[in-house]
């Protein structure tokens, strides 16, 4: 059984292929278990080729027929597949983390984010997250001058002994990075995420040499796998982008045996997703903060949340599967 959904942000998103007002996905429901895929073209399929591999899902007599219907979807097949690993630890009256792991976490810290400002704006910005209980901050850069940028993370450093990470989504030119990642040394800058294009593998393996890491989100997109992981210290796994929290698991596990931290985050997922998402990462030991705290980009839901942000940290469900209760043929 499929439904629909769109929700409105509670603000317009910018992405690489302009700026979305609303998030639109469907839910997949198979033998009690409830999956969503909510696709964001440029990382996974459109919607209307995600709606179609779900319609062909729903079709199929069994689970295997059905994820092989998306397997060319990514955002279909994490909510084919998300359904069946819901369903399987309802079964078992065991929550998702404890189905995918023998010792889960209870909770999983989270990354609070900061957008661009000035840098006194920026410093404030990361004065209340960590006020909020937030040991991690992201804040974004590449939209100012590398003086400006440097400034910002400066002030927030002089605010806070909060970690900070970086995130310039490829903005930088090798040089640019080179210089940002020695001046970005002793201000707790744990990594830049991104700081080149995509495209250029290559250069991101020279950075990272100063105490500032290299974590890379867009390139899992463009790159085989183990090419990322030989230019990362750390990688930003996306279980929609991936096709789902089982294979968002086994990328996890192999950049652990790489010597390659992993970090869970989502894509503006609705509920179903991001509580999976926060399963995901408490089935994986100590991780450091994930990308998590999302729900507040949305307007409304179409079911209650279930683990909401308190002091930097999100609680894991502890009801059976994901532990969000959504009807599909509502």
């Amino acid at each position: 059984m499929i439904r629909a959904f769109t929700l409105p942000l509670a603000r317009p998103l910018p992405t690489a292929r302009g700026t979305i007002e609303t998030r639109s996905g469907v839910l997949f429901a198979r033998d009690g278990g409830v999956g969503e895929a909510t696709p964001l073209p440029g990382w996974t399929e459109s919607l209307e080729d995600c709606g179609s591999a779900l319609r062909a899902a729903d079709a199929a007599d069994d689970w295997a027929s059905a994820l092989a219907a998306c397997e060319d979807a990514p955002a279909a097949r994490h909510a084919v597949s998300l359904a069946k690993l819901d369903a399987e630890a309802r079964n078992a009256d065991v929550p998702l983390a404890a189905h995918l792991a023998d010792d889960p976490a209870d909770s999983v810290a989270v990354n609070a984010t900061v957008g661009d400002a000035n840098a006194q704006d920026t410093a404030e910005a990361v004065r209340n997250a960590a006020d909020a209980g937030f040991d991690t901050v992201k804040v974004k850069v590449g939209a100012r001058s590398l003086d400006e940028d440097v400034e910002r993370l400066r002030a927030a450093h002089a605010v806070t002994d909060a970690t900070l990470r970086a995130d310039a989504n490829g903005a930088w030119s090798r040089e640019r990075a080179r210089e940002a990642f020695e001046r970005l040394e002793g201000l707790h800058v744990a990594y830049v995420e991104q700081p080149l294009s995509a495209d250029d593998l290559e250069g991101h393996r020279g950075l990272g040499d100063d105490g500032v890491g290299v974590a890379l989100d867009e390139a899992l997109v463009t790159h085989e796998y183990e090419a990322v992981l030989d230019a990362a210290d750390y990688v930003v796994l996306k279980p929609m982008v991936l096709g789902g929290v089982d294979r968002a698991r086994e990328a996890a596990l192999e950049a652990r045996e790489a010597d390659v931290e992993p970090v869970v985050t989502t894509t503006v997922d609705a509920v179903v997703a991001r509580t999976a998402a926060l399963h995901l990462a408490a089935s994986l030991p100590d991780l450091p903060a994930c990308g998590l705290a999302t729900a507040d980009r949305l307007a409304e839901d179409f079911a209650a949340d279930p683990a909401p942000v308190a002091e930097g940290r999100m609680v894991v469900p502890d009801a059976p599967g994901h532990g969000v209760e959504v009807s599909v043929d509502a």
